[in-house]
Protein backbone atom coordinates (compact mmCIF):
# COMPACT_ATOMS: atom_id res chain seq x y z
CA UNK A 1 0.00 0.00 0.00
CA UNK A 2 1.60 3.19 -1.13
CA UNK A 3 1.95 6.34 0.98
CA UNK A 4 -0.18 8.92 1.62
CA UNK A 5 1.82 12.35 1.00
CA UNK A 6 -0.34 15.78 2.02
CA UNK A 7 1.21 19.20 1.19
CA UNK A 8 0.39 21.83 3.72
CA UNK A 9 1.33 24.93 5.52
CA UNK A 10 3.79 25.06 8.80
CA UNK A 11 1.78 26.68 11.87
CA UNK A 12 4.05 25.80 15.11
CA UNK A 13 7.69 24.70 14.74
CA UNK A 14 8.20 25.65 19.08
CA UNK A 15 8.81 21.77 19.97
CA UNK A 16 12.17 19.47 19.23
CA UNK A 17 12.31 17.86 16.13
CA UNK A 18 8.52 18.37 15.37
CA UNK A 19 6.35 20.92 13.26
CA UNK A 20 2.84 21.27 13.62
CA UNK A 21 0.81 21.35 9.78
CA UNK A 22 -2.52 22.44 8.74
CA UNK A 23 -3.26 20.73 6.20
CA UNK A 24 -6.83 21.77 4.13
CA UNK A 25 -9.24 19.88 2.53
CA UNK A 26 -11.75 20.78 -0.27
CA UNK A 27 -15.24 19.04 -0.87
CA UNK A 28 -18.41 19.42 -2.25
CA UNK A 29 -21.37 19.36 0.85
CA UNK A 30 -23.62 16.55 -0.37
CA UNK A 31 -26.67 18.52 0.34
CA UNK A 32 -26.31 21.90 -0.51
CA UNK A 33 -23.60 21.45 -3.23
CA UNK A 34 -21.43 24.12 -2.17
CA UNK A 35 -17.50 23.50 -1.77
CA UNK A 36 -16.44 23.44 1.74
CA UNK A 37 -12.75 23.67 3.31
CA UNK A 38 -12.14 21.80 6.56
CA UNK A 39 -8.36 21.92 7.93
CA UNK A 40 -7.06 19.08 9.92
CA UNK A 41 -3.18 19.47 11.76
CA UNK A 42 -0.36 17.03 11.95
CA UNK A 43 2.56 16.79 14.10
CA UNK A 44 5.61 15.58 11.76
CA UNK A 45 9.11 14.84 12.03
CA UNK A 46 11.72 17.33 11.23
CA UNK A 47 15.31 15.77 11.97
CA UNK A 48 17.19 19.05 11.11
CA UNK A 49 14.78 21.55 12.07
CA UNK A 50 14.97 23.22 8.69
CA UNK A 51 11.32 24.11 8.50
CA UNK A 52 9.90 27.37 10.17
CA UNK A 53 6.45 28.77 10.38
CA UNK A 54 4.79 29.75 7.17
CA UNK A 55 6.85 27.55 5.20
CA UNK A 56 4.75 25.28 2.65
CA UNK A 57 5.62 21.31 3.14
CA UNK A 58 5.36 18.17 1.77
CA UNK A 59 4.48 15.52 4.49
CA UNK A 60 4.75 11.29 4.24
CA UNK A 61 3.40 9.14 6.11
CA UNK A 62 5.60 6.77 8.44
CA UNK A 63 5.92 4.79 11.01
CA UNK A 64 5.04 5.80 14.62
CA UNK A 65 7.88 8.15 15.97
CA UNK A 66 6.52 9.27 18.96
CA UNK A 67 2.61 9.29 20.62
CA UNK A 68 1.57 11.98 18.05
CA UNK A 69 3.76 11.92 15.46
CA UNK A 70 3.04 9.51 12.31
CA UNK A 71 3.87 11.65 9.37
CA UNK A 72 7.49 13.32 8.04
CA UNK A 73 8.85 16.44 6.48
CA UNK A 74 9.66 15.34 2.70
CA UNK A 75 10.45 18.35 1.25
CA UNK A 76 9.53 22.06 0.99
CA UNK A 77 6.56 22.59 -1.45
CA UNK A 78 6.24 24.78 -4.52
CA UNK A 79 4.03 27.90 -3.17
CA UNK A 80 0.69 28.13 -4.29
Amino acid sequence: MPKRILQGVVVSDKQNKTVVVKVERRFTHPLFQKTVRRTKNYHAHDEDRKFKVGDVVTIEESAPVSKLKRWRVVETAAKP
